[in-house]
Order: C-alpha cells, then sequence, then structure tokens
C-alpha cells in the first residue's frame, strides 16, 4: 500500500531496497522495520535520486514534488540535450586531465566532476531564469572541491579566461593584479555573459573567501541582498545566490545553520538559495559515521523545511534533472533548497547517444583549445588605486546648523515616524540648536538616527535602516559585509550588544575584514560599532578587545612615517583598517562622515563606551559640526595647562572615556596647570605627526600612557613604541592602568572601583608608583 502510495510497484521496491547503503540510510537490507521501509520509500521513487520533503508542512509544496519525481517519462532528455551534457563533462575533465599533469600535487575535481554540470543547469534552467540577471556564488575550497576543481568552476562556469587562469598558477608568470596575500583559488571574480539556453546576459559575481569553511555563506547572502535591494528586486526575480558546500563542512560548521536560520527573516532573505552538497563522502578523510550524528549531511535544511534532492553523481542525467528542478522550486517558491551530489566513482556514466566519432572530435577541439590558451602569454595590467582620486573628490565642509534645520530636518524626519523616541526629542533638538546649546549623547538608536539626519543634507542619505537581528554574530557580520560589497556608497553598520560579542564573529573579521583588499584586492567601508568600556558589568560586557584590532593593523612602530601635507589622507589609503575610540558626539559624527566621503573605502573600527550616551560631560556644540569642522585624530589638552606648556610636569595621552575619569581626578587635585591630558581618537593609522607636536609643546613633561584596561589588553603594547619612535626614544613611556590578568575585567563592583582609584593616583603620582611600571 505505501508503494503504491509513492507510485512504486515490485520492480521498483527491488531496487529501493537494493540501494548502495553509503547512498542513503545504512542498515540491514532484510528484515527492515516498517518505518524504515517507509522512509526508504519517501526517500527513493528511483534508483538513483532520492527526495527528502515529507517533513515539508505545506501539501502544496509536497504535491509540487511529487509531480516532479513521480509522473512516468518525466526524466527524458533530447539528443541535443544529452550532446550539450557530454560537452560539459568533455570540457570540464580535459581541462582537469591538463591541469593534473602541469600541477600533479594540486587536487582537483575528483570530489565531484559532475559539480560543473550542476551549477551550469542551475543557471540555464529556462522555466527558472525569467527574469533572473544576477547570480552570487560563494565556493569554497575544501575536499570536496579542492583547489583545481575550482578553477575548473571558474573557467567553464564563470567563464574566467584560461590564459589567465594559468598565468596565475604558473610560477614563472607572475601576475600582478591578485593582491598578495592569498591563494589563486581564493580569489573571486565578476562576470558577464550569455546564457546560451535563454538567450539572456547573465552576471556572475564569484565571492572570494578564504579556507575557513562555509565563512562565505553570510557573505553571499549579504551581497545578494543588497543588488536585489538595488535594482528593486523585491521577490527575488532579478537576482539569486547558489552555494557549494562540502558534506563534512556543511554538517560541521555551525555559520551553516546560523544562514539557514535568517533566509526567512524579513531583513535578511535573498528569497530562496539553491545549496548544492558535494558529498564525496570522505570529509577531511573522515568516514561519515565518525564525522556527523545526523544520517544525511544535509539533515540541518530540515530546520527551514527545505526539500533536500539526494542524487547520484555518477548518473549524469540525474543529476541534470534534479539540478533543474532544484532552481524551478527557488524560482516557484522563492525558498531554499538542497541538492546532494553522492558520489561513488570516478567518472558518471552516459547513455551512447552520440557516436564515437563524434566523441574523439570534441575531445580534440577542447584538448587544442585549452593546450593554444596554456602555451599563450597573458599580459595582465597591474592593479592599483590612483592616489590623484584622493585630490579629485574634496570632502564638503558643514552646512549652516540653522539651515540644516530648516531645510531638511523636517521632510526627514517624516521618515522616521515609527522611531516615536527621535520625535520626543525633536523639540529639545530644536531648541538646542537655535540655542547654540551642546549636543549630549543619547542612546545608540537615536544617536546614529540623529547622524544620518544631520549627514543626509550633504553626504546624499535619504534612507537609514536599522534592523534589529537574530541572536547570531558571525552571521550577520558576514551578510553586512557581503551588502557594503554591492555599493561603495552605502554606509553599512554593525554593531555588537556589547563589544566582546564578537568573538564568536572573529572568523569573518580575521579573513574577510582585516585582510580583504590585501588578499582579493576589494575594498570595502564596512563599519564595526564595539561597545567598550571598564564599567563594573564584569568580563563578558566590558572589553572589545582592542589589543586584537590593534594588532592586527599593518603600519610599522620602528618607522616614523614623512609627514607630508596629505599625511593624514595617505595614511588612511596605506592603511588595512581604521581603528577610533571616540570621546565627543561631534567627532563620533565626523568619523562616519568620512568614512562615506572618502575617495576610496576602508574599514572601520569604533570602540563605543556606553557611559558616555549619557554622561554630563559627553557632550559637544553644534559648533563643533558646522563649517570648518572635521574629524579630530587627536585631541590636545585646550585648558590651564595648554596656556604654560613650560610649567607642565606630566602629559597623559590617553583614549576613550578614560580622558573624563582623569580629567575629574586633575580637578579634584587642583593639578589643571601641571598635568597635560591629550586624547588619541584615531588609533590606527597612528597619528604619528600629532603625537610629535604634542610632545614638543611640554618639553619638561613626563609621558605617560594611561588606560582603563590591563596592562596586557588594551592599547598600551600598541601606543607605547610608537610613542617612543614619534620621539626617537628620548624619554620613556610610563604607564598607568591595571595590571596584567587573564580576564578582561572583574564583575564585582568594590574591586572595579579599587583597581580605578589605583590606576588614577598611578596617573597623579607617578614618582611613588614607578615600581609598578
Amino acid at each position: 500500500n505505501h508503494a503504491g502510495f509513492y507510485g512504486l510497484d515490485e520492480s521498483d521496491l527491488d531496487k529501493v531496497f537494493h540501494l548502495p547503503t553509503t547512498t542513503f540510510i545504512g542498515g540491514n537490507e532484510t528484515a527492515l522495520p516498517l518505518r524504515e521501509i517507509i522512509r526508504r520509500l519517501e526517500m527513493a521513487y528511483c534508483q538513483h535520486i532520492g527526495v527528502e520533503f515529507m517533513f515539508i508542512n505545506d501539501l502544496d509544496q509536497c504535491q509540487w514534488i511529487r509531480e516532479k519525481f513521480e509522473t512516468p517519462g518525466i526524466m527524458q532528455f533530447s539528443t541535443e540535450e544529452k550532446r550539450t551534457l557530454l560537452a560539459r563533462l568533455v570540457r570540464s575533465t580535459r581541462l582537469e586531465l591538463c591541469t593534473s599533469k602541469l600541477w600533479w600535487c594540486q587536487p582537483g575535481l575528483s570530489g565531484c566532476v559532475l559539480v560543473v554540470e550542476s551549477l551550469e543547469k542551475i543557471l540555464g534552467t529556462k522555466e527558472s531564469q525569467t527574469d533572473q540577471c544576477f547570480i552570487v556564488l560563494g565556493l569554497f575550497s575544501c575536499p570536496a572541491l579542492p583547489y583545481r576543481g575550482r578553477l575548473n568552476v571558474l573557467a567553464n562556469v564563470i567563464r574566467k579566461e584560461l590564459e589567465q587562469i594559468f598565468c596565475q598558477f604558473d610560477s614563472k608568470l607572475e601576475a600582478t593584479d591578485e593582491g598578495s596575500g592569498d591563494v589563486k583559488y581564493h580569489l573571486g571574480m565578476y562576470h558577464r555573459r550569455i546564457n546560451r539556453v535563454t538567450d539572456r546576459n547573465i552576471t556572475l559575481s564569484l565571492v572570494a573567501n578564504p579556507s575557513h569553511l562555509e565563512a562565505v555563506n553570510p557573505v553571499v547572502q549579504g551581497k545578494a541582498k543588497a543588488e536585489q535591494f538595488y535594482c528593486g528586486d523585491t521577490a527575488g526575480k532579478k537576482v539569486m545566490s547558489i552555494l557549494l558546500h562540502g558534506d563534512a563542512a556543511f554538517a560541521g560548521q555551525g555559520i551553516v545553520y546560523e544562514t539557514f536560520h535568517l533566509s526567512d527573516l524579513p531583513s535578511y532573505t535573498t528569497y530562496g538559495t539553491v545549496h548544492v552538497v558535494v558529498n564525496n563522502q570522505i570529509g577531511f578523510t573522515t568516514d561519515p559515521r565518525v564525522a556527523r550524528s545526523s544520517p544525511y549531511p544535509t539533515d540541518v535544511a530540515r530546520v527551514v523545511n527545505a526539500p533536500i534532492f539526494h542524487v547520484n553523481a555518477d548518473d549524469p542525467e540525474a543529476v541534470m534533472y534534479v539540478c533543474n528542478v532544484a532552481a524551478e522550486w527557488r524560482n516557484t517558491f522563492h525558498k531554499d533548497v538542497v541538492v546532494d551530489l553522492v558520489r561513488f566513482g570516478e567518472l558518471g556514466r552516459g547513455k551512447k547517444s552520440c557516436g564515437c566519432s563524434m566523441c574523439v572530435c570534441m575531445y580534440t577541439y577542447i584538448y587544442n583549445m585549452i593546450e593554444r590558451e596554456r602555451i599563450a602569454r597573458y599580459s595582465i595590467e597591474k592593479f592599483g588605486l590612483n592616489m590623484t582620486l584622493l585630490h579629485k573628490k574634496n570632502i564638503p565642509a558643514c552646512i549652516s546648523a540653522c539651515v540644516f534645520l530648516e531645510n531638511h530636518c523636517t521632510s526627514v524626519f517624516f521618515c522616521f515616524l515609527f522611531f516615536w523616541v527621535i520625535l520626543l526629542k525633536f523639540t529639545v533638538w530644536h531648541e538646542m540648536l537655535l540655542s547654540g546649546k551642546s549636543l549630549q549623547g543619547f542612546d545608540r538608536c537615536r544617536t546614529i538616527c540623529f547622524v544620518q539626519t544631520l549627514m543626509s543634507c550633504y553626504c546624499k542619505f535619504y534612507f537609514i535602516f536599522i534592523l534589529f537581528i537574530s541572536l547570531s554574530l558571525p552571521d550577520p557580520l558576514g551578510f553586512e559585509l557581503g551588502f557594503a560589497m554591492a555599493s561603495p556608497n552605502s554606509l553599512v553598520l554593525w554593531e555588537a550588544q556589547f563589544g566582546d560579542f564578537h568573538n564568536t564573529a572573529q572568523c569573518i573579521i580575521d579573513q574577510f575584514i582585516c585582510p580583504g583588499q590585501a588578499k582579493w584586492v576589494r575594498q570595502n567601508g564596512v563599519v564595526l560599532l564595539l561597545p567598550h568600556g571598564m564599567e563594573g558589568m564584569g568580563p563578558e560586557h566590558s572589553s572589545a578587545r582592542p589589543e586584537r584590532f590593534l594588532q592586527m593593523c599593518n603600519d610599522d612602530p620602528d618607522v616614523f612615517p614623512k609627514i607630508t601635507e596629505d599625511f593624514a589622507v595617505r595614511q588612511l589609503y596605506d592603511c588595512n583598517w581604521i581603528v577610533v575610540n571616540c570621546s565627543t558626539p561631534a567627532n563620533f559624527f565626523h568619523v562616519l562622515r568620512r568614512q562615506i566621503l572618502l575617495p576610496f573605502r576602508k574599514p572601520l573600527i569604533v570602540f563605543t563606551p556606553k557611559s558616555l550616551l549619557r554622561h554630563p560631560e559627553a557632550r559637544s556644540s553644534f559648533d563643533d559640526m558646522t563649517p570648518g569642522t572635521h574629524f579630530l585624530r587627536l585631541i590636545p589638552e585646550e585648558g590651564t595647562a595648554s596656556q604654560n606648556p613650560e610649567g607642565v610636569k606630566r602629559i597623559l595621552f590617553c583614549t576613550g572615556k578614560v580622558y573624563y575619569e582623569l580629567n575629574r581626578e586633575r580637578k579634584a587635585h587642583g593639578m589643571e596647570s601641571e598635568v597635560a591630558i591629550a586624547r588619541v581618537e584615531q588609533l590606527s593609522p597612528f597619528p604619528f605627526d600629532l603625537i610629535l607636536e604634542e610632545v614638543k609643546k611640554y618639553p619638561n613633561a613626563d609621558l605617560l600612557w594611561c588606560q582603563e584596561e590591563h596592562k596586557n589588553q588594551g592599547y598600551y603594547d600598541y601606543m607605547k613604541p610608537r610613542i617612543r619612535t614619534t620621539i626617537d626614544r628620548a624619554r620613556p613611556v610610563w604607564y598607568s592602568g591595571r595590571d596584567p590578568a587573564a580576564a578582561p575585567a572583574t564583575g564585582n563592583k568594590n574591586t572595579h572601583l579599587l583597581e580605578l582609584k589605583r590606576l588614577l593616583d598611578t596617573a597623579f603620582n607617578l614618582d611613588a608608583f614607578k615600581d609598578l611600571i
């Protein structure tokens, strides 16, 4: 009865029960329990295709799948389709053979030769490609599709020039446009080509990726979402994403689940992704029985009711049909779908639809073509950004505060009616603006909205989107990174609830954000807002680990750079990212403004103390945001000490909110004329020129770096050698802060206050505490 329900007769049952156990659930093939029989019937409609969909709780979707596999004779192909399939197989295998002879030590398509055909079929499905014109792909190098295999996909799917591939791979031919920090198989590509099946132009964007398995998934989704947004694709009909996975990584990496988890969220959906799993059943030389606890590597897709198609990758026609159905599903229901390519042999089996002479001619033609392109010496022009751009686009001056209010605030704020808190504060802002009073720190949402509104007047910003995301970190960060890739004119900000929550997103930071330009010659202007500050909140709610970000900066601490007229901008151009800790609302505004108006893009890391949001002294006048103002890399001493520099005995360099505690302590001791305090707002690139000016201004002062973090953390190890280089090691640089510790902060409020008192005493009584240095 169950067999009849699934459209199977006795001969079909024999096929079901004699399927290789490595394809479907293993176990004893005799005396199977009834539920196992039912499960196998559900999973297998023919010898080479199995479908998981009975967990889908939508009747229409289940019926749609049944029709695709239970209709008699549905999997029939014309002779022309079979010849096209053969041509693709020949092209991929001949390229594989050629590269294996040239670079035999590099693995290739041994994982699954039909992955090229599967991707081509998804791209070329007529039924699913009626409107699509932009495809974002994410492939990664792993045992399922290693090194040469990825190059094969680049050549035969993306259609990268073979001359360029050979040029990159041959050590005798050095291409100069691929960056300096990554292997060739990790590079991305952007290409526009004709889809011969649909006779339409399609744009293929392959996102560059590291070896960290599956880390590229959210980046691909973010880029696809951005492309949909910019082309007005609200249903996923023009832009789609395809992700290629390995079986072991698909089951083992948590970021896969997080990517599925975002797939249906309103702010993150890309209206369906086609996931292709290259299942060579070895993982990282690991047997599936010890690689995962679930029966199939694709079981994670069940959480979003995505259909899972298991197909024998030794059957080219079955693969072609399943990929066609998967693409149709995505276009019909706009939901994720998974194709599991289960591989058994080295090459697929093909029917004898083509004559022997045709096969020989096809092999010969493709082999000769590959040889010609391999021998050709492809000249590649050096890629580089022209520094003259720095002088062609000047950052506009700020506008008059009153003109801003009258001409822009009213219209812009109607866009944000749902932010009722802002509307309640609008009248207060109006009065403050017209009276010239100060702007104090608001909570984060309101601050960003206000900055957005202010910047919209002259930065061409007219929209702001504040997304409240799921409780995940690597996936949303990767998503925003991908979104920022699509358009350099958008200001994309990602904020952690607490700075140290970026710990679980460290892979995205280490592999994409920090070295992205050096590895893949791709600039990105994503902004990370990381709350940071010792406030007695415990080790998990205090530190954004600034030492990690500073350690990854690419400037040399032992070389004092040549100071030129455009030194500040040239530093930004040469660095791998920018690290700041703003202590005033005006400087926070200016750093975001500078971020979007620079003629190039760099990631921006902003440490944002939460206690300054409502700190009575953390305020800025609106005059600090009017014409003639700009971002201050260093805020010098402007009080009594600056009026008599010869009498200053000590200059304290610091950053962030500790300035306000130092300033309060200085007033309590009556030392305003003896101690100068300079705030380093931009930590990297290091402001060598401004530090030098400040040191020269106070020739009789001791130099001290003061921080609230522990000595083995925070900024000290980054700041000390650079300050010493600035002054040519003429004077020592003392330290005031917490002692070294394993944890970033204490959770005991009393201990926190005692530690704070000690560091403040050290800062203002240096001679008595030199034994601590």
